[in-house]
């Protein structure tokens, strides 16, 4: 449930126009609260404002289950945990926090009704200086609305959320130099480098990551075709390291008991510690190795961390937000069934097609070993 937008108490500023502030902000909070994956693309957005405003306090609204990745970003001195399963109760909690922290810029790079009430909370507009996407990049576009600082329309040609969060950052903070990395210490470097080896030891180039898929998102490929997969790959000569986190514990249980005793297949189940992740992947990288996973925050964050990565990519659509490289395009492909359906690829949360999702069952283990092996 969200608060009302409507009302005499709310104003909404005319498009283009900036509000009162005109100094250096010394409060900004960034508002992007789900899900891992768009959290990863935003980075770019805390970056440019931390170099820009040095001296500024940053803050940032996030959901709990993506504040791991937050806390502890270098720079950025608060979180506020906003408690999605708490209904409407996390609104006047959030309000108040926020109320506290008195933001003069508030910088919505979620753009969507929900961000745009967080906004709101933040303070009001006669104060706060509201900046975030142009209006035809907001899902719920009344939610644009609230702003009284939009970023310029993007070309259609510009239409990846990367792109759109670059863009966003170039808004607020000019002439910074993008980054979309998620600023892991020197410690976290190492831990990185000391988990890969505990997981796989002595990995290196040609040995693969596989990021089974949650079950029952119309985004996954079976967990038995990763099963296939890392049995094909390590057939191969390479060692494979099958990951899966909280939500996809049980198949990466499952896959475990059934490719027990793999000497060149290793198993990270239930991993939750979302930097540690992303130290493993910067160490992999690093190493030259590659991921292969489904469209999910965990292949964002691993091209985040300069990790090559293929995405196994069917309702969503891969120029939007499909793997996105700093490094290059061509260490972030995604790879499609060789006769995808014609509704692929629809964007939709559950498939309607007659046979289930076969823009993802259509991806062949064979295709997709192939593209593995490349390198």
């Amino acid at each position: 449930m969200l608060p009302r937008l409507g009302g005499a108490k709310i104003t909404f500023p005319p498009e283009g126009l900036r509000s009162a502030v005109s100094k250096d902000p010394e409060r900004i909070l960034i508002v992007r609260m789900s899900h891992l994956g768009d959290v990863v693309c935003s980075l770019p957005v805390f970056h440019a404002l931390r170099e820009a405003f040095p001296s500024a306090e940053i803050a940032w609204v996030v959901q709990p289950e993506f504040a791991g990745l937050l806390e502890g970003l270098p720079g950025l001195q608060r979180v506020f945990r906003f408690g999605r399963r708490d209904g409407w109760r996390a609104w006047p909690r959030l309000r108040r926090e926020l109320a506290g922290f008195r933001a003069d810029l508030v910088v919505d790079a979620q753009a969507n009704l929900k961000s745009a009430a967080a906004v709101w909370c933040a303070g009001p507009a006669n104060r706060v200086r509201r900046a975030g996407p142009h209006r035809d990049d907001w899902r719920e576009r009344f939610g644009a609305r609230i702003l009284s600082d939009p970023a310029p329309r993007l070309p259609p040609t510009r239409a990846h959320a990367v792109d759109r969060m670059v863009a966003l950052a170039s808004h607020v903070a000019p002439g910074v130099a993008p980054r979309f990395d998620a600023a892991l210490t020197q410690a976290e470097l190492a831990g990185g480098e000391s988990l890969l080896d505990e997981l796989l030891p002595g990995a290196a180039r040609g040995d693969r990551l596989l990021h089974v898929a949650a079950p029952g998102d119309v985004r996954s490929w079976p967990p038995e075709r990763f099963g296939e997969l890392a049995e094909r790959l390590a057939a191969s000569g390479r060692r494979v390291l099958l990951l899966s986190g909280p939500r996809e514990a049980d198949a990466g249980r499952a896959l475990e008991a059934r490719l027990s005793g793999r000497d060149r297949i290793r198993h990270c189940v239930g991993q939750r510690d979302l930097r540690a992740l992303a130290s493993l992947f910067a160490a992999a990288g690093r190493r030259g190795m590659r991921l292969v996973g489904c469209d999910s925050g965990p292949l964002h964050l691993a091209c985040a961390s300069g990790l090559a990565a293929y995405a196994l990519a069917g309702p969503q659509d891969a120029a939007r937000t499909g793997p996105w490289s700093p490094r290059g395009p061509e260490l972030a492909r995604a790879i499609h069934a060789a006769e995808p359906p014609a509704c692929a690829p629809c964007l939709a949360r559950r498939c309607t097609h007659a046979d289930g999702p076969v823009c993802m069952t259509g991806i062949g283990v064979e295709a997709v070993l192939e593209v593995a092996l490349a390198d």
